[in-house]
């Protein structure tokens, strides 16, 4: 007998297949990059732009070749601690409806299977075991469409805030000369 708690996760089973917890699994690991990228922005990576703004304009040198470099190498290792979990996301929402397809398939393997031993052309339980079978398939999509929309959003934010910090690193040095 199962606790009351794990009923809905064994009547996912029951209906998707042991493939629909992988699909769980990866959107759980997605989800939780994802929210691990909203609290880096929120708590960690504004407060990292302020001090490198404040140690930008702090410098002497501004204008020269060296100056000007070390700045782009701070603000791409800046940007690059927002970019880092990018390609795992991307892999994650690739994966998904992977899943959902490797599901189906072995889906209708199990309904076909299970006509061939019957001998019966029973069109009701195929159409309920082609139903079982494209359930990880819409699972998987719709965990990929909310990824995918995650993560182009998120590269939309790493954009704006490269561009954003350029801008206010040269607004810095402004605000210094004046």
């Amino acid at each position: 007998m199962l606790p009351l708690w794990l009923e809905p996760l064994a009547r996912l089973i029951d209906a998707g297949g042991v493939v629909l917890l992988g699909i769980v699994a990866v959107a759980a690991l997605l989800f939780s990059l994802a929210l691990e990228r909203v609290l880096f922005f929120r708590l960690t990576y504004r407060r990292a732009r302020r001090t490198l703004i404040r140690r930008w304009a702090a410098r002497r040198d501004h204008h020269s070749w060296s100056a000007l470099t070390l700045r782009e190498v701070w603000t791409r290792e800046l940007i690059g601690r927002l970019r880092r979990p990018l390609p795992w996301l991307k892999l994650l929402v690739a994966l998904c409806p992977l899943l959902g397809l490797l599901g189906t398939v072995t889906g209708m393997i199990a309904v076909f299977d299970s006509l061939a031993l019957s001998d019966t052309g029973q069109a009701r339980a195929m159409a309920d075991g082609v139903a079982r079978a494209t359930l990880p398939t819409l699972a998987g999509m719709a965990v990929a469409v909310v990824g995918l929309l995650f993560t182009s959003r998120l590269e939309q934010i790493i954009r704006r805030e490269d561009q954003r910090l350029h801008d206010r690193l040269a607004r810095a040095v402004e605000e210094n000369d004046a």
